[in-house]
């Protein structure tokens, strides 16, 4: 049986892989909330997103916190991960179901309500909506506020993405997330922890 979904995922991306205190910082986040990190990077080898999933799952696991692989499932099924996290024109659902079975967490990013209707049709756990707020990630595309979220949150879980700070997640909360997701406002704060246990007291505790 699988463990609740937390409401606080924390992604890294190729910079953050590269940071020579990740572990530090990964840990000192996940002795302060339950918490989801998710190993991302991008164009690089699938041994390099694995040795990044080892390092978090490494630093965390004695605080409890999951760890999720982005986009390769075989990575995912390597490492015993808590959860993938597909992009939006990634695997069918359906696919990686049958690969990593019903135990597993399986999400979907996606960038329109009607996308996330669609991902949870085809059986995704949760979708990573955004960018809520416009964001350096993606400079070309505008946020979608947060009355995308009270259109999804009846569908799906909503895991809010895009410029999301420790002030914006009570906004985020109001419309109906069930969590939000992080990368620079956590991982590059001085106070990793402080972050994520105000992130977390804010999203209040998980649905079982």
């Amino acid at each position: 049986m699988r463990s609740t979904l937390p409401r606080l995922h924390i992604v890294t991306n190729n910079e953050i892989a590269d940071l020579p205190d990740l572990d530090r910082r990964a840990a000192d986040a996940a002795r302060a909330a339950p918490v989801a990190f998710h190993a991302r990077t991008t164009n690089r080898p699938g041994r390099a997103l694995t040795d990044l999933a080892e390092h978090l799952r490494a630093a965390t696991h004695p605080a409890g916190s999951m760890v999720f692989v982005n986009d390769r499932a075989d990575v995912a099924l390597l490492v015993e991960a808590d959860g993938v996290h597909l992009p939006a024109g990634g695997l069918p659902v359906s696919a990686v179901r049958a690969l990593l079975g019903c135990d597993v967490w399986i999400g979907r990013s996606v960038h329109h309500p009607d996308e996330a209707q669609r991902a949870a049709d085809e059986g995704a756990d949760y979708v990573f909506l955004g960018p809520i707020w416009e964001t350096p990630t993606h400079p070309h595309r505008e946020g979608l506020g947060v009355a995308a979220i009270e259109r999804v949150s009846s569908v799906v879980r909503v895991i809010a993405i895009g410029g999301v700070t420790a002030a914006r997640v009570g906004d985020c909360a109001s419309a109906g997330a069930y969590g939000v997701a992080t990368i620079s406002a956590l991982w590059t704060a001085a106070d990793p922890g402080a972050v994520a246990a105000e992130m977390s007291l804010l999203l209040g505790t998980p649905d079982p």
